[in-house]
C-alpha cells in the first residue's frame, strides 16, 4: 500500500465553517482524520477494534499543514491519504484536501503507534506491518 493514493469524498457542512462560510482551518485536520480512518478501514482495519486485539493503536506525533486555498460551504472536496513511509514504530502520510483540480490543503502527518495501556511508543505489529506494506 506504499505510495497508493486513497481518496475519500467530504461535504463541507455549517459546522464546518466560520461565520462567513469558510472552512474554519483546523478542520482540515478533522478532513484528513476522516480520510485516513476510511482508509484504513478500506485495508481491514477497524481502529475501533484495533486497540482491543493488538493492545496498542497510532497516536498523532506531528503535522505540517500548508493551507493554500479555502472550501466553502456545500463544497464537495477529495481528501487523500498516500503512505509515504513506515518505520518501525512511525507512519508518514501525507494528506490533501482537493476541489476539482485545485489543492486547497496539503499536510504530512506522522502517527506514532503506541501500547494502549502505556501510551508509549511500540514497534507496530508485523501482521498490521504485513497489510500496510
Amino acid at each position: 500500500m506504499l505510495n497508493t493514493t486513497f481518496t475519500h469524498p467530504i461535504r463541507v457542512y455549517w459546522e464546518d465553517t466560520d461565520a462567513g462560510g469558510i472552512v474554519f482551518y483546523a478542520n482540515y485536520l478533522r478532513f484528513f482524520e476522516r480520510a485516513r480512518t476510511e482508509w484504513l478501514r478500506s485495508l481491514g482495519i477497524h481502529q475501533s477494534t484495533l486497540k482491543e486485539t493488538s493492545g496498542g493503536m497510532f497516536v498523532v506525533a506531528e503535522t505540517t499543514v500548508k493551507y493554500l486555498r479555502s472550501a466553502r460551504l456545500d463544497d464537495q472536496l477529495m481528501v487523500t491519504a498516500r503512505l509515504e513511509q513506515i518505520g518501525r514504530s512511525t507512519l508518514t502520510i501525507t494528506q490533501q484536501a482537493i476541489l476539482g483540480d485545485t489543492v486547497l490543503c496539503e499536510g504530512s502527518i506522522r502517527l506514532c503507534w503506541v501500547r494502549y495501556d502505556t501510551l508509549k511508543s511500540d514497534r507496530i505489529p508485523a501482521p498490521l506491518l504485513e497489510i500496510l506494506q
